[in-house]
């Protein structure tokens, strides 16, 4: 299936949920915001919310330091 992740069409094919795709991309979930067709997806929710054709993603990562 074809989706926008941070402006950027991919091919994905793996596990068609928030946490698999993050998980294709090296990303662990605690480190990240994720949006999905402009809505926040919960952490609590990564594991079961599914993905489909066209979605849209914006994945921010959280960095800490001083």
């Amino acid at each position: 299936m074809e989706v926008t992740v941070n402006g950027e069409k991919r091919q994905y094919n793996g596990s068609a949920t928030v946490l698999g795709l993050l998980e294709s991309l090296g990303l662990r979930p605690g480190t990240v915001a994720v949006e999905r067709n402009r809505r926040i997806v919960p952490r609590n929710d990564m594991e079961k919310e599914t993905i489909g054709e066209g979605d849209s993603f914006e994945i921010i990562r959280l960095v800490g330091g001083g």
